[in-house]
Order: structure tokens, then sequence, then C-alpha cells
């Protein structure tokens, strides 16, 4: 029996491809050698029969096996636990507790903790505190009453500090962010593209909405608050840099954005545009990458809600197993973008 109910065949087959995503999650023990290691230990692969798999270090010791000193596994778990530490300290202060504060708190020097932080969750702890408040100014000014209140409850000293960032953090303007993105204006155009029309919509600041099959009505049911405009100068050169993609997938990772999720989707999308052309990741790489290494089933809905198909490249998204997964826009399609980049099925 492993940790989160894996079975024994997905641990193998992730310590067979030595996949850092499940580091934490099973720990892999060698009865020929009595070592236990994490799944991606560099460490030349064993004969299948003579491997166990246990749920975590304890486990593993309490069976007769010692720690591998050259992967050290239970490291993750001391790494894990400081991370989640960090993240409730940041998350319960006022005023976010400095890189030295909160690696003397977990106790590691602070540029190793920085690693290990970012690593862990896609973002520097300070980043993260910033991401927070964001998030926290974003629901308070959803649920109504003074753009201010909300800022000072979002734990910002001055309404000056988060009208820094509310533009590139929310896309739009707090008050208009309140009455659901009124005042916004949406330019679209359908594109033709040889795999079919796709819908491009895009603010001032970036691309929204990037969809097959999609018309201007489901784009309104979308964005019902926003000035829905066709076409126009300002989209042209946009547009054809996204067709650009489809046909050549991979060549222009610079393309500007104004979408939006959940704190852990927009890790997910963001993962997910740092993979380079041609290469995959697993669900559960994505999910660890995120920062929630056991939100796999998440990180794959977090794939299916992305708005902007191509530009935010979900098609590199796969199983643990090698296959595909599932595709928004029809499996042939994700098959045809994947071979452009070079990915053999």
């Amino acid at each position: 029996m492993t940790q989160d109910t894996l079975s024994d065949d997905t641990a193998w087959a992730a310590f067979d491809a030595r996949d850092r995503a499940y580091d934490g999650r099973v720990i892999v023990a060698v009865t020929t050698t009595g070592i236990y290691c994490r799944p991606s230990c560099p460490a030349r692969r064993p004969l299948r029969e003579n491997v166990r798999f246990f749920a975590d270090g304890e486990a593993a010791r309490a069976a007769g096996f010692r720690a591998c000193l050259r992967c050290k596994p239970d490291e993750v778990a001391r790494d894990r636990v400081a991370v989640a530490k960090a993240v409730a300290l940041i998350e319960r202060a006022e005023e976010a507790p400095g890189l030295e504060a909160l690696a003397a708190a977990v106790g590691y020097a602070p540029h190793h903790f920085q690693r290990l932080f970012k690593r862990a969750t896609g973002v520097s702890p300070a980043a993260y505190a910033r991401g927070l408040k964001a998030r926290r100014a974003a629901a308070a000014l959803g649920e109504g009453g003074s753009v201010t209140e909300a800022i000072y409850a979002a734990g910002y000293s001055a309404p000056s500090r988060f009208y820094e960032t509310a533009h590139a953090r929310l896309g739009m303007t707090p008050s208009a962010w309140q009455r659901g993105g009124a005042g916004v204006t949406i330019r679209w155009t359908i594109a033709a593209t040889s795999l079919g029309p796709l819908l491009i919509a895009a603010t001032d600041k970036g691309l929204c909405r990037v969809a097959f099959d999609e018309d201007a009505l489901q784009l309104a049911r979308r964005f019902p608050a926003a000035e829905i405009v066709a076409g126009g100068t300002a989209l042209s050169d946009l547009a054809a840099r996204v067709v650009a993609e489809v046909e050549t997938p991979g060549r222009d990772a610079d393309l500007p954005l104004d979408v939006r999720g959940s704190a852990f989707q927009e890790a997910v999308w963001q993962a997910l545009r740092a993979i380079p052309p041609g290469e995959t990741r697993s669900y559960a790489q994505l999910a660890a990458e995120a920062g929630n290494p056991r939100a796999v089933r998440a990180a794959g809905t977090a794939c299916g809600a992305n708005p902007v198909s191509i530009v935010i490249p979900c098609h590199r998204a796969q199983r643990s197993d090698g296959t595909m997964g599932g595709y928004a826009y029809g499996i042939d399609r994700k098959i045809v973008l994947r071979r452009r980049e070079g990915v053999e099925e």
C-alpha cells in the first residue's frame, strides 16, 4: 500500500521514469541493497521484483531499510513541511514576513529556502505574498462595498500600493472588476486555420479567449458585462501571431495575456507556458510545479479550463502513463499540434 492510494504499477512507472512529481508521495525500497530512495533518485534502476513501495521513510525504516545517501529521500518531507509552514505564516500575517524571517522560522538558510519555496510553489515567498493580497482584494471587490475598504481588508497599507500592482494582476481597474468587467472592451475575430475556425479575443492588455469552434455569442456569454467589438486594426496583428502558433506551435512565447483563474489554475497555466516546444509534461508533474503534487486531477481540470488554447499549450499535457488524456477541442487537434512540435505518439 502506497501513499495517496498510488498503485504499485503507478509507483513503479514514476520510479522508472525518475518522475520528480512523485517525490514525497511514495518511497521506493530495494530489497537487494536494503536502501530506500525517492522516485527521482539518479541511481541505476533495480529489477522490478526487487522493489517495494512505502508511504514514507518512517515506514521504510520500520521495515528495515535505510535512507539513500545519494538522493536523501527524508529531506523531501522536511522541505515540504518547511514550505507548508512558511505558506501558513504568510497567510496568517497582517504584513508578510521577509525572506530572512521566514527562513529562520523554518530552519533554513535564506537563499536555500528561496529556491525550495519557488520550486514547490512556482513563485518566490514575496511573489506568493503579493498574489495572496491581490486574490483577497479581488474576492473583496467581488462581494461589493467600498473599493477602498476592500483594499485595506486585503492587507494593503494604502490604496496606492494596491493600484501599483492591480492592473497587472486583475487585468482591469478595481471598479471595473467590482462591476463584473463593465467598461472593458473586448475585440474579437474568427480566424481561419488548418485546424478549423478559431475565435481570437483580446482586451487592451492581451488575449482573453482563444478557442476553436466558438463565436461572438459564446464570447458575450463569458463576458456579459464587457463591450464586445468586432475586429479592428488593433487585433489584426495579434490574431496573425496566434494563427502562426497554430500552424507552427512554439514560435511565439511572448503573446500577451489577460486571463484569470484560481491561484492553482494560474500556476498550472504558468507551468504549461514554461514547457519547451516538442516536450510534454504529465498532469502529476504540472500539479507538482503548481505547488500541490497531490492535486493531479485538479491539474487536469485546470488544463480543461484553459481560456486561451494554443497560447497556453495544454496540448503538451498528458497522463503519467504517457497517453494523451483529453483535449477540449478534440483529440485529433491535439495529435496534430503535438506532431507539429515533433511529438510522436
